[in-house]
């Protein structure tokens, strides 16, 4: 191991105790938001009606506070280490754009579309699975960087993946949206969508890369100190969108309580089977487990705060999309600390096959 490499595993941070009761913020956010729409029904309809386009803008505003501080992580300058995992990087990209959007498209139709449809709102069917749609249609950008570091994952595989990941979003995740809602048959409001990805990539990803430069010329260490600053504010960002979310949501959710668990099952079984799918064909090609374990993980993971913001841009605050999207924060963490511990146990059987 190079001593760049060592220091840069040194140097990543274990995941803090925020992230690892995620579980818990959201649901308290859950009930705290249904109580809040169920009480103070009135305040809650004056937010959804401050909107242009449909983009709701008191959540546009909090998105961003979400975004920027992750994509402030970003340095796409490691787009040139890309060649040094060009197997490992393959594989992920094979899985993020060619396998998980068309496989959650898949498993929405089979289960929501299908099995699960005599137990759903027949006026919300369609939504459901649009949201489960965007949810996977855009990999994560900054949760993946603890889940390799529980994994000890290459750090540099890690961070070129996701810059690559990041450019090819801002190019690629309104066709792809456009092509599957498409299919599904589901009305594409082109002008919204287009309006979501400007607000929630093109420019969060501009304004996060100039802060960056500007930060780094007063050096690495007031990089690393505003990035620690703007933890709590993505965090509280999030929480407070999930509050918003679940007072339209409420009524909804408290005459259907089924719906969650339904909306979970497709969820879990594409996390799984892609993440599978990614670590096998990382062994297949002789890939180290050092990025075959990061490369699972990303595979598997979502972009879930732009999906939130593009359901409810798209469909609004109300939707059976906003809710499916919701559904995704509800479930990853704990679902991706799961395929962590399958990773690290299975550590022996995957290296067995490189000797």
């Amino acid at each position: 191991m190079s001593v760049d490499t060592a220091a840069a595993r040194a140097a990543r941070p274990a995941i803090n105790t925020c992230e690892r009761y995620l579980t818990l913020w959201v649901s308290l956010c859950i009930l705290a938001g249904i109580a809040a729409g169920h009480w103070l029904p009135d305040l809650f309809r004056s937010i959804a009606a401050m909107e242009i386009a449909q983009v709701n803008l008191p959540v546009a505003v909090l998105v961003w506070l979400m975004i920027i501080p992750m994509l402030l992580k970003i340095d796409f300058g490691a787009l040139g280490d890309v060649k040094q995992h060009w197997r490992g990087i393959g594989v992920t990209l094979f899985i993020n754009w060619a396998v998980k959007p068309f496989s959650m498209a898949l498993l929405g139709w089979l289960f929501v579309g299908w099995l699960f449809r005599p137990w759903l709102p027949a006026e919300q069917v369609d939504s459901y699975i649009a949201g489960l749609i965007l949810l996977a249609a855009a990999p994560c950008t900054a949760m993946v960087f603890v889940w390799s570091n529980l994994v000890d994952g290459e750090p540099h595989f890690t961070l070129s993946q996701v810059a690559l990941n990041d450019a090819i979003m801002v190019v690629a995740f309104a066709p792809l949206v456009g092509l599957l809602l498409g299919i599904s048959s589901i009305i594409i409001p082109w002008n919204t969508l287009l309006l979501s990805v400007g607000l929630y990539i093109v420019v969060p990803v501009l304004l996060a890369q100039l802060w960056r430069q500007q930060l780094l010329r007063r050096g690495q260490t007031a990089l690393a100190r505003m990035q620690q600053r703007l933890g709590p504010v993505s965090l509280v960002a999030l929480l407070t969108t999930l509050v918003l979310l679940f007072a339209f949501q409420g009524g909804q959710i408290v005459s259907h309580p089924l719906i969650i668990a339904l909306l979970a099952v497709p969820i879990l079984i594409q996390v799984y089977f892609n993440s599978g799918l990614a670590y096998w064909l990382n062994r297949q090609c002789g890939v180290a487990h050092c990025v075959a374990g990061p490369s699972a993980l990303i595979g598997a993971s979502n972009f879930f705060e732009l999906a939130v913001a593009a359901a409810i841009s798209i469909f609004g605050l109300q939707s059976g999309a906003a809710l499916a999207t919701v559904v995704g924060v509800l479930i990853e963490v704990p679902v991706m600390l799961s395929v962590v511990h399958i990773v690290n146990r299975s550590r022996g059987w995957y290296e067995r096959a490189r000797t």
